[in-house]
């Protein structure tokens, strides 16, 4: 059996020697052994556990997630470990997409307001009106990450039944349907749009032509336009 001081399996690990002796202060790697002078000694499966460590904490888990993980390492079957590990990753995932959307929120309510702020000031203090005290609506979407999926195929299984797609003469999306089987189901999509994007306006028309839905946003939306409805043909 190969053997480490903690100097060799600090270069070979990466982990400083400060950073192995605090793991080993709260429990998450223990000295295979001491030298008879006190050393602490590892071996290759302290390598293993740090690799696995090391892995854990670039995926962004925390010291208390990571001990939890450990626990079920150290019955050495990789088959709950891996489950485990997956449930924690895949709840970061939806974490961070929950995290992006509030960033892409705000990131465009600032654009939205550096806008309205570089615009000219009015004389003499600022009133209830100006620019300092006015907030802009902002372009963004407020569902989550985890329900977009959902609501895109939603969107995708109504308008591909449209009949004709294209753009009017005023820049609206318009999407001609021959059945009006399907205003139900726009009904109920443009509604739940509206409560996470207000910033678009829909409008379904019912006529002798059949159903028409127009839909349309501001220039600074378009970006989102295109990954919920597709560019008009």
């Amino acid at each position: 059996m190969t053997t480490y001081t903690i100097g060799e399996i600090s270069e070979r690990s990466g982990f400083s020697p400060s950073a192995l002796r605090y793991y080993e202060g709260i429990g998450l790697l223990v000295p295979t052994t001491r030298s008879a002078s006190g050393y602490r000694i590892y071996d290759d499966s302290s390598l293993g556990r740090l690799a696995f460590i090391s892995r854990a904490k670039r995926l962004g888990c925390s010291l208390q997630e990571i001990t939890d993980l450990l626990a079920t390492w150290d019955t050495e079957k990789c088959g709950p470990l891996q489950r485990s590990f997956h449930s924690l990753v895949t709840d970061k995932i939806r974490e961070t997409g929950r995290q992006m959307n509030e960033l892409a929120a705000f990131s465009t309510q600032l654009r939205d307001a550096a806008a309205q702020l570089g615009g000219p000031p009015v004389d003499g203090p600022c009133a209830d009106d100006c620019a300092c005290l006015t907030d802009v609506p902002p372009v963004a979407c407020s569902l989550g990450s985890s329900e977009i999926p959902d609501r895109l195929a939603d969107w995708q299984n109504v308008l591909n039944r449209a009949r004709t797609r294209s753009a009017t003469a005023d820049g609206a999306l318009r999407w001609e349907f021959d059945s009006t089987g399907v205003v139900d189901q726009l009904a109920r999509l443009t509604v739940a749009e509206q409560k996470c994007c207000p910033f678009f306006s829909f409008t379904i028309t019912v006529d002798a032509r059949g159903i028409a839905l127009d839909v349309r946003a501001p220039a600074e939306a378009a970006g989102t336009v295109r990954s919920l409805f597709g560019q008009p043909a």
